[in-house]
């Protein structure tokens, strides 16, 4: 996979000491991070959204609807929520992309409180003391990119100045 200016190059087959040929891929995974080629680095977010209805559909038919809305919201945002952002704060991401995070989050809640009001929804969080995925990601971002910049490590400090 390539990234950058050659991202659409067509490349020959990288050939292993043992023959074989190493194809070229438009995406791959990179510890749980999935890494799209492209003119610029960017990051999947697809694979992230679903995990988390995975996880979340995991959930629902463990406690089905024997458990409160809260108990649902609490295991959900405990257990979902970090499928949902894992490593996002590491990763670029455009206005698109965060709206896609909030919707991905807005549509569980919708068929959990069984209404499509954004309004509603919107008070449902207050109410419930959640927040909205860009926002815990903002908070994430700020704490990684601080224990970045206190690293050990030179070239961290270097490419923080």
């Amino acid at each position: 996979m390539r990234v950058g200016a050659c991202c659409g190059a067509v490349c020959t087959n990288i050939t292993t000491s043992g023959g074989r040929q190493l194809p070229w891929f438009k995406e791959i995974r990179y510890f749980g991070i999935y890494i799209a080629q492209s003119l610029y680095f960017k990051g999947v977010m697809h694979e992230h959204k679903k995990s988390f209805f995975r996880s979340v559909n995991a959930i629902l038919c463990k406690v089905g609807r024997v458990a409160s809305d809260e108990v649902i919201l609490q295991l959900v945002f405990s257990k979902s929520m970090p499928v949902l952002l894992y490593g996002l704060e590491s990763l670029p991401l455009t206005r698109s992309d965060e709206r896609s995070l909030d919707f991905t989050s807005n549509r569980f809640m919708t068929k959990l409180f069984g209404t499509t009001d954004m309004n509603i929804i919107k008070d449902c969080q207050a109410y419930f003391g959640t927040q909205p995925p860009i926002e815990i990601l903002t908070k994430r971002r700020c704490k990684f990119l601080e224990q970045y910049r206190n690293s050990f490590n030179c070239l961290c400090r270097y490419c923080c100045v």
